[in-house]
């Protein structure tokens, strides 16, 4: 496939103006292909030649101003159109296209509770041309007409209000200007929740066999819906631009979420079957601000080229987390607030945050903003979803308004707005828009901030001082900054409590500008503990002094603000990831400090931390069991504090941390025959899936009782635990027809793929499939090949050997980037992986 380069966008956009799609598409013709008529009146604003992008399975006709053109003529993904003359074009084009099994173009989905199916499209970057024929790219916006034939009893959904017009037909109302990456078609036999809000219809959707699920939690959903949409209505002055809001919840979604104008699609998980927590229940409400926020900012103003991909992602991510705490804290229509158990921001802190700086550490680092040479094409910018257009973006997002104020920031977003609705905007439109809200200089900022990698880290240097003229006490704060870039933060100044010393207090909160044109004074003895960054105002990894850190180690637990001490958590993380601190460290930390935790997104972020980097991979095979040990005690100290069913988030948590760490069968074969923990909770569909892959792991099951758990749960999740257990079992034919199910095979779905590639790396069997460690480079390479990027993604995601933490391991890794071709979603991967590789590697030998 030819993929789409900046320069021959450019040339486009300059040569068309696109008008209009008129799409038809037959979703009865069969299961393995869809009709798909396109009719694109555009102008040719010279004379010349362009051409169309489309991949179909079959070609049948396409004409250009009634002139029939040679199907033959497609190469790849591209149909020349020769001989354009300045005026006014019509393009026809009918194609059969194919269905997907891997979540792009059109994906098509069958139940296996109930047999029924589905089908919706994720059309991003260019997977538009699996669908219909389109001038490719986001500068070139257009109206879109769609009808769709469908099955009798299906629903069909998209952008603009959907309608039956006769039997089987159904037709979309037209759209404004959108880009073609963001049309968007749902179709199936949707349960649906409807309402109205604001004069115009919402809905949210799933699939049947969900459907008691989704009724459950549909007042929930609906109201942060109704909360996020009035908040962005007191912040922005342009109104919501679409006729309708649905949020369809899809199944094998590769995404959290999509953004389509007027129908946000979302994968599925989130409506839950099982018990969840109030943490994962606010993380699904950040999702849905995060895609409403892109109504204005992606949708609405569009980026020109996926160079400024940060500018409809950082905006999104900040906006959600910014706007779900005003939103949840106030209500909406009369509606009460939501109560997390934990500020939204700290979620974010203790929970995302590491996304980016744990990306912007590798060597495939790059600036928020990159340069635009650094995206020559599409391949490329797929490459930037990441923890810095994400995380890292927001953080800076974040940071500008601390440095800005919210008031001038939100006049420079509406001028923004005002300024490109329904069209394209660049970098420098949005820098510009901000600059003429305020005096201080953006541009600047920008340029420090956006277009420069890395983190910056900054380091306390604290002490005692007298008073002028020798009477009194003081002390002296200096930050040292290893970086070039300016800081805004807050400082926080505390000390023991006199009755419980266990607990600290918060004596001052500084505020400061780094870096510091001298250092700071402050009254009073010299505090128990300083911490830079109280707040999380800034993206910054962060240094406490060995007093400070000293007194963390007894009393993190006692710092009042659930922020601040997610703060010092992930100071602690990054010294464990730099060398800086021992492993076992942080676990004693944490053995110490977790059981008086009282903020969910805090344990969360820290046990997750010590499972999944510390014991699973930072860890040598002998100091392992001791790790588990701790886990377990730390799970089972949580378990007991949560006998009086107060705070059942908590439980579950310890409760699956307890599964997951578990050495000997016998409590939780104990659990799954009783369908129960002692004192709740019961085992739901999630917990004995957990359960019994624990068991498959450590060889406590067999293939039997995997099957007959899935008779019991033949959903679609029922199948994907099944694929990770049959995978997990340590045994070398289920390893090998694991392998083969991966790699020989391209019958997997995308999450039937990414459950075997789970299942089958297991840290305890490292022996057992040594062999496949120098397969894999080579298999991977050929099945990103003919599979594509989303495979690819999850074959270098899910299927890497990430427990063989060896030179050997990291010597074939390196020895594949060398030598072999790849495709850019597969190359990206690898070199993420054997960074992390690396990294482990110098935390084991301490080098």
């Amino acid at each position: 496939m030819s993929v789409l380069t900046r320069d021959e966008a450019q040339t486009r956009a300059q040569f068309l103006d696109v008008h209009r799609y008129t799409i038809a598409l037959d979703l009865t013709t069969g299961e393995d292909t869809f009709d798909s008529r396109t009719v694109i009146t555009f102008t040719a604003l010279a004379a010349g030649d362009t051409f169309v992008e489309l991949k179909p399975d079959t070609l049948r006709s396409v004409t250009l101003d009634g002139r029939p053109l040679d199907p033959a003529a497609l190469v790849e993904n591209r149909l020349p159109l020769t001989g354009l003359t300045p005026g006014e074009h019509e393009l026809r084009v009918d194609a059969a296209m194919r269905y997907s099994r891997t979540g792009e173009g059109m994906h098509r989905f069958t139940d296996p509770a109930d047999g029924e199916t589905y089908v919706y499209t994720q059309l991003f970057m260019d997977d538009v041309q699996r669908v219909f024929a389109a001038f490719d790219q986001p500068d070139l916006k257009a109206v879109f007409e769609l009808t769709v034939t469908a099955p009798d009893d299906w629903t069909v959904l998209g952008n603009g209000v959907a309608t039956r017009t006769e039997g089987r037909h159904w037709t979309v109302a037209a759209t404004p200007l959108i880009s073609t990456y963001l049309v968007a078609i749902a179709a199936g036999p949707w349960h649906s929740v409807r309402t109205e809000h604001a004069g115009l219809p919402f809905g949210i959707h799933c699939r049947r066999s969900l459907a008691p699920y989704l009724d459950a939690d549909a007042d929930e959903i609906l109201d942060i819906t109704r909360a996020c949409y009035d908040r962005y209505h007191a912040k922005f002055t342009e109104p919501y631009p679409f006729d309708s809001y649905d949020q369809a919840f899809v199944p094998e979604f590769n995404a959290g979420a999509m953004e389509n104008p007027g129908l946000v699609t979302f994968r599925d998980e989130f409506i839950y079957r099982s018990a969840v927590t109030d943490t994962e229940r606010q993380t699904r409400a950040m999702v849905i601000a995060h895609e409403m926020a892109h109504m204005w900012f992606g949708d609405l103003v569009t980026l020109a080229w996926w160079d400024d991909i940060w500018l409809n992602e950082s905006f999104a991510e900040y906006m959600g987390y910014q706007t779900l705490t005003e939103a949840t804290l106030g209500g909406s229509g009369g509606n009460p607030p939501r109560k997390w158990g934990t500020d939204t921001w700290v979620d974010f802190a203790i929970g995302r945050k590491s996304w980016g700086y744990d990306a912007d550490q590798r060597p495939s680092t790059h600036p928020v903003a990159p340069d635009p040479d650094a995206v020559p094409d599409t391949a490329s910018a797929l490459l930037n979803f990441d923890g810095i257009s994400y995380a890292k973006g927001a953080s800076a997002l974040r940071q500008l308004v601390a440095w800005l104020g919210e008031k001038d920031f939100l006049a420079g977003i509406n001028t923004h707005f005002a300024r490109h609705k329904f069209a394209n905007a660049t970098l420098a439109d949005f820098i510009d828009s901000l600059a003429d809200a305020t005096d201080r200089d953006v541009h600047a900022w920008a340029g420090q901030w956006l277009r420069t990698t890395g983190v910056d880290t900054l380091t306390p240097r604290i002490s005692d001082t007298g008073t002028e003229g020798g009477s009194g006490t003081g002390w002296t704060l200096d930050v040292v900054r290893d970086g070039s870039r300016p800081h805004r933060v807050t400082v926080g100044a505390y000390d023991a409590d006199p009755a419980e010393p266990a607990r600290l207090i918060r004596r001052d909160l500084l505020e400061l500008d780094l870096p510091l044109t001298a250092p700071v004074t402050a009254p009073g003895r010299r505090p128990a503990l300083v911490v830079l960054n109280d707040g999380d105002l800034t993206y910054a990894k962060v240094r406490l002094d060995a007093a400070s850190w000293d007194t963390a180690l007894r009393a993190l637990s006692g710092i009042p603000d659930p922020l601040t001490r997610a703060v010092v958590w992930n100071a602690a993380r990054d010294m464990v990831r730099d060398g800086d601190l021992a492993p076992t460290a942080y676990l004693d930390a944490a053995r110490v400090q977790l059981p008086r935790e009282t903020d969910l997104a805090v344990v969360q972020g820290v046990l997750d931390f010590a499972a999944v980097q510390i014991t699973d991979r930072y860890l040598s095979d002998t100091d392992r069991p001791v790790a588990l040990a701790t886990l377990t005690a730390i799970s089972r100290d949580l378990i007991r504090r949560t006998e009086d069913g107060e705070n059942p988030g908590l439980r579950l948590t310890a409760v699956r941390h307890f599964i997951d760490a578990a050495t000997q069968p016998d409590t939780l074969q104990e659990w799954l025959e009783s369908g129960s923990v002692p004192g709740g909770p019961e085992l739901d569909p999630e917990l004995r899936w957990r359960v019994l892959n624990r068991l498959a792991v450590l060889g406590a099951v067999g293939p039997t009782a995997i099957d007959a758990e899935l008779e019991r749960d033949p959903s679609a999740t029922g199948q994907e635990g099944a694929a990770r257990c049959h995978a997990a079992l340590p045994d070398p034919g289920a390893k090998a027809r694991a392998w083969a199910r991966l790699f020989e095979t391209d019958d997997l779905s995308n999450y039937l793929f990414t459950a075997t590639a789970q299942g089958f790396w297991q840290p305890e069997q490292a022996t057992l499939v040594r062999e496949y460690v120098p397969r894999y480079y080579a298999d991977a390479v050929a099945l990103a090949d003919r599979r594509g990027p989303a495979i690819a993604d999850a074959a270098g995601r899910y299927a890497f050997p990430m427990y063989a933490v060896d030179e050997e391991s990291l010597r074939l890794g390196r020895t594949c980037l060398d030598t072999a071709e790849m495709i850019p979603a597969l190359r990206r991967k690898l070199v993420d992986q054997l960074d992390d590789l690396h990294r482990a590697l110098r935390v084991r030998t301490g080098s």
